[in-house]
């Protein structure tokens, strides 16, 4: 291939100003030295940026929200990040319920621009995760028991492959490709620049609630939560909290797509749970209900974190419980388990029809260790392993968008039966396995 082919967009080598801000991201662990970073400010730079990598023998890594858990998943020594996050555009279809969004917007004021105009989008529990990451890994979201996760919602998008040549992907265009960005994980198929997905009238009503306890009493707030959130009315996302016994907070709080004097009666039996400190129930427009769930906060956090996740499809038994405290006894500061009911429209789709497979499930649920001294790398580390050990008897497959480099097995965790075909989409449409990072989907010929 002839180097040919020249970077365009803002490009930024290690030497000009920027380069340290440039490779800064939330997760400061996963921090890396790339020799060049393209900040696309359209499609073209996009592709020449592929190219460029391709004649030039460097690895590609791309970006949208900087948000990414762990280690050479958006950035790497010595390699080209391809950055979307100054490509932020909206183009609302009301009338066709349809919202087209350039991949480099991120969640937060993604949602609240759609909400000021009367629309509900699906929306995670961080405002300044990228919408371009998080949603192909399946977007788990506060509202996926009425809406489906985000990828659920994607009808089409954008895509530079391999080749750096622009593919329309749709039903009618690539629908194989299609099926893999619905679940099949971030940056496995090619680059996307956009997506349009399915939107909903805003509701009339929305009602927000917190709850919060003791911290001592988690073990029978965690099991009156999961005997309670997966099955009650599917018009209501909750959440669980239980942040390190040095921080003490253990909280609930949920989104209700209906009235408050409801939302009371549905979250009845969890405030009976335990002795309450705090229940606050209020009746609110959707924009406040989004800001109230994902509040402004720092685009890069001071604690170096690691993660893992799991899927709930039986109630965790005493033992499971026992775990978590352990885990959370050992830990300090924002450390946290964070607990998200499933059901509802999530688990109505089958499981062969988008690359995400869990949808049996009766909760998510995830945990982090975080540190500040890399003295304490290793121990934090150790200890969310450790902990995705004892829990294994209990729990089933990992979310990809919360990557655990651990996981032995890691296609079979992310994306259960649906690995296989995953591999063979790659094997059409990355035969070369130019996008290939930690725990990426090798194609199928190569494995």
């Amino acid at each position: 291939m002839d180097k040919k082919t020249k970077l365009t967009g803002k490009v930024i080598y290690p030497n000009d100003p920027g380069y340290d801000q440039a490779r800064m991201n939330w997760n400061p662990f996963t921090n890396a030295f790339p020799i060049v970073f393209v900040f696309a400010q359209q499609i073209e730079d996009v592709s020449n940026a592929v190219k460029w990598g391709r004649e030039n023998n460097v690895s590609i890594r791309m970006r949208s929200g900087r948000h990414s858990l762990a280690k050479d998943f958006s950035q790497v020594n010595g390699g080209m990040v391809i950055d979307v996050s100054q490509m932020r555009t909206i183009q609302l279809d009301k009338e066709n319920g349809t919202a087209t969004v350039e991949a480099g917007i991120r969640v937060g004021p993604l949602v609240k621009a759609l909400a000021q105009k009367g629309v509900l989008a699906p929306f995670g529990d961080s405002p300044n995760v990228g919408i371009g990451g998080i949603s192909t890994g399946g977007g788990i979201t506060a509202v996926q028991r009425t809406t489906g996760l985000i990828s659920d919602n994607i009808i089409a998008a954008t895509i530079v492959d391999a080749n750096g040549d622009v593919l329309t992907v749709d039903e009618d265009n690539n629908p194989d490709l299609l099926w893999a960005i619905r679940g099949g994980g971030g940056g496995n198929f090619g680059i996307i620049t956009s997506y349009t997905f399915k939107v909903r009238s805003a509701p009339f009503q929305v009602g927000i609630y917190e709850v919060i306890w003791p911290w001592e009493q988690l073990e029978e707030v965690i099991d009156g939560w999961q005997q309670w959130s997966p099955t009650v009315d599917v018009r209501l996302g909750s959440v669980l909290e239980v942040f390190s016994e040095e921080n003490g907070l253990l909280s609930s709080r949920g989104i209700f797509l209906g009235g408050k004097t409801e939302l009371e009666k549905l979250i009845a039996p969890l405030t009976a749970i335990g002795t309450p400190i705090k229940v606050l129930v209020k009746e609110v427009t959707l924009l406040e209900a989004i800001e109230f769930w994902i509040p402004n906060e720092p685009l890069f956090d001071v604690e170096n974190s690691a993660w893992s996740s799991s899927w709930v499809e039986l109630s965790l038994p005493d033992e499971g419980l026992n775990t978590i405290r352990e885990f959370l006894e050992n830990t300090t500061g924002t450390s946290n388990f964070f607990f998200l009911n499933s059901g509802g429209q999530m688990n109505s789709i089958p499981t062969n029809q988008t690359a995400f497979f869990w949808r049996s499930t009766k909760y998510y649920m995830e945990w982090n260790a975080k540190w500040t001294k890399e003295s304490k790398a290793e121990k934090n580390i150790e200890l969310v392993q450790q902990t995705r050990t004892e829990l294994s008897p209990y729990v089933i497959g990992s979310y990809v968008n919360v990557p655990d480099l651990g996981l032995k097995n890691y296609g079979q965790e992310y994306y259960g039966d649906n690995f296989e075909r995953l591999q063979q989409v790659k094997a059409k449409y990355d035969p070369d396995n130019i996008f290939n990072f930690a725990q990426s989907i090798p194609p199928a010929s190569s494995c």
